[in-house]
């Protein structure tokens, strides 16, 4: 499918495998898209800055940049930064078109529907979308694809006047005429207001008055607030509602003196806001800023899980906005037809965008057209030919994320004398391919089984997220594929057993591998060999000072399943390395500190006895700070005490044993696909056995009982 792709300071238009509905989604073919002229011509601008001057206007990103380097280095964090950057963003937010399949656990909406579409890297630019069922409305009778393609931009107008709650018959002023403002003073106008528009330029504001605006103001040549204040018999405007952009504090505190006494002043667009405490106290008003599409706008439970708020407590959601923004265009009480609409073939994006940012192109409204093929979207995009055949292994990734893209894919790359990555999978099309042409695969894809069917492909690492991994890992070994899975193996105890009797009735199966990195770095084999002719058993105590997570973050999440399952398994896997025996008896016990944003499964301590007598303890927390190391941990043996900082050092004390260190971290990644290597080139055993991988699974689902 085509897809317009923000890079460089520019748009293009690639060819990208089409997604897979999902479960509570629709798919969506597109028939007209909404450029969001303000917004979208601001983010291209902002992709064609140097690196200094993101940093200087992003700084919060620039920081956590700062961060990376401290942990990983100076070019592993610009590898990752830069490949990012090169993949190009998906962009565009509001769409139309028809449904050709829904989502499993979809009831309310049929093949064949034609639906308007929301959210940033949701409703892109793109032939073929997959759609949450929150983030899609049912287009009304009479209504075409063309002007429901607005919905996302009629729906935030909405949400800006229901925060500034007018009433029959108050003067409300808009300063910015643009599309937004052009619909959020029709829609006031619906609402029985009296509006008076304001804009710099003297033809929206013309506009607006043919769409039946009351008053009309061109601030370019007259100041508008006093023009406001005789307008309201010298009292001034009961609310202003901002749709402008521009970065002067001037905007705002403008607004702010348009104003009458406890007026109300609405932040929709984006300006300055060094407010001035003297616009706001003297007249007592009230400022609001709106979210956006209106309530559910960024939280994952209503616009990924499909989870509605009910109606009798919230009456407007972004999903009800959207739906009353296209009863009013079918009713007529709101119209975009008169609005300068401008339509391009999405194969001329870049022309449409070119020509909004040189300033040749001032419609208020641009379109985007999708050219009418085949309704079967193609899943796989080839990029070049395969690579010949040779001894090395050729390698299939599934889920090209952060972790994947930043680590897996450069260490892949590293040791191309033994691996070859042949395809790429990931939920977005475009993602998938700007990976897969980063690293030289032969194809793109957005569906598992086309991967699972190609007989070249030898490996299959699984990176996606975590409650997706027992199953993928379980198709991929019937499949006859190798298989490395990221931690952990399974959020499912019943995967374990599937997994067991997979390995119990096949002889000759395909090898499967765990994540367990740590077991592979530098500083555990150094451990490992001081631990080697050791007498006594171990007191092991390791601290993960985590740091907190929002309490909507995916790990959270039945996505992730929690920090236990998601993220400590790796330290059970560790000490079981260590100690090199069995554990007989485990112990869990968590807090459950005030406040919900704790959970007791990222706040506990896990105790684990070994046949050999040793005694390992975890102690794992949310509530430290990050600024202290995150991982530390003191092994007691022998008179020795062996000490590792969080795997850039191990200090040994009791003994002439070398200590170790690195100016970065270490944790083993790059060793661990070397092992895999040598294991399916040359026939070495497992790098981890089945019964550890399973051992380790098992520990994290007692301790996670026990919690």
């Amino acid at each position: 499918m085509k897809q317009a792709l923000v890079k460089d300071g520019g748009v293009i238009v690639k060819e990208v495998p089409a997604p897979q509905v999902s479960p509570k989604g629709l798919l969506v073919r597109v028939y007209h898209s909404c450029v969001s002229v303000g917004t979208e011509t601001a983010s291209i601008g902002n992709s064609g800055l140097p690196l200094y001057r993101r940093a200087l206007k992003q700084r919060e990103h620039a920081r956590r940049v700062i961060e990376l380097m401290r942990d990983q280095g100076v070019k592993r964090t610009l590898d990752r930064v830069l490949g990012k950057l090169s993949a190009g963003l998906a962009i565009g937010y509001s769409a139309a078109g028809e449904v050709l399949e829904v989502g499993s656990e979809v009831s309310d909406f049929a093949a064949g529907d034609l639906v308007a579409c929301a959210g940033g890297g949701i409703a892109n630019h793109a032939e073929f979308i997959d759609v949450p069922v929150n983030l899609a409305v049912r287009i009304p009778t009479g209504v075409t694809t063309e002007s429901a393609s607005t919905v996302t931009l009629g729906a935030i107008s909405l949400q800006g006047i229901r925060r500034a709650n007018p009433t029959l018959g108050e003067t409300i002023a808009v300063v910015g005429l643009g599309i937004l403002g052009q619909l959020t003073a029709q829609l006031l106008r619906a609402n029985g207001c009296r509006v008076c528009g304001v804009d710099i330029d003297a033809e929206r504001v013309r506009i607006a008055l043919d769409q039946g605006m009351d008053f009309g103001i061109d601030a370019s040549t007259e100041n508008y607030v006093d023009r406001l204040r005789r307008l309201t018999d010298g009292f001034g405007a009961d609310a202003v509602i901002v749709t402008a952009a521009g970065a002067s504090n001037t905007i705002i505190s403008e607004a702010m003196q348009a104003c009458r006494k406890k007026g109300r002043v609405v932040l929709v667009g984006d300006v300055g806001l060094d407010l001035k405490r003297s616009d706001l106290y003297k007249k007592e008003l009230d400022f609001f800023i709106s979210c956006s599409y209106g309530p559910g706008r960024y939280d994952p439970v209503y616009e990924e899980e499909g989870h509605d708020y009910p109606l009798g407590y919230v009456r407007w959601t972004e999903n009800r906005n959207m739906d009353a923004y296209l009863r009013l265009l079918a009713s007529g009480r709101v119209s975009v037809s008169n609005l300068g609409i401008r339509k391009y073939p999405v194969d001329h994006a870049p022309q449409a965008y070119e020509a909004l940012m040189n300033g040749s192109e001032r419609s208020l409204i641009v379109i985007l057209e999708y050219p009418e093929r085949e309704v079967v979207p193609t899943r796989a995009v080839t990029l070049k030919a395969s690579a010949k055949a040779d001894k090395r292994m050729k390698v299939a990734l599934v889920g090209a994320g952060n972790f994947a893209c930043t680590t897996h894919l450069p260490n892949l790359a590293k040791l191309k004398d033994r691996f070859v990555v042949h395809c790429v999978m990931s939920r977005t099309g475009a993602n998938a391919r700007a990976i897969a042409s980063r690293f030289g695969a032969s194809y793109a894809t957005t569906e598992l089984e086309q991967i699972l069917a190609d007989p070249a492909v030898d490996l299959v690492i699984i990176a996606t997220r975590h409650n997706l991994h027992g199953g993928m890992v379980l198709n991929a070994l019937r499949a006859g594929k190798n298989v490395f899975v990221e931690k952990p193996l399974t959020l499912n105890p019943d995967d374990l057993e599937e997994i067991r009797h997979f390995y119990q009735i096949n002889n000759n199966a395909p090898l499967l591998m765990t994540g367990y990195n740590r077991r592979f770095s530098p500083v555990m084999k150094r451990a490992q060999k001081i631990l080697k002719q050791r007498i006594t058993p171990m007191i092991v105590n390791y601290r993960m000072n985590a740091g907190p997570l929002p309490s909507d973050h995916w790990v959270h999440s039945f996505e992730g399943g929690g920090r236990n399952l998601g993220e400590a398994c790796h330290v059970y896997d560790l000490f079981n390395f260590l100690t090199a025996s069995k554990a007989i008896q485990i112990h869990a016990i968590s807090i459950s500190p005030a406040g919900k944003q704790n959970f007791r499964n990222d706040n506990f301590v896990a105790t684990i006895s070994y046949e050999d007598g040793s005694v390992c303890t975890l102690t794992y927390t949310g509530l430290g700070s990050k600024s202290h190391p995150k991982e530390a941990m003191d092994i007691f043996v022998d008179g020795k005490v062996l000490s590792m900082l969080d795997y850039k050092s191990l200090t040994v004390a009791g003994t002439k044993a070398r200590a170790w260190k690195s100016m970065t971290q270490q944790k083993g990644h790059i060793e661990e696909m070397e092992a895999l290597a040598d294991c399916l080139r040359n026939g070495a055993e497992w790098p981890i056995s089945l019964d550890e991988q399973i051992e380790a699974a098992r520990m994290a689902f007692e301790i996670e009982r026990q919690m």
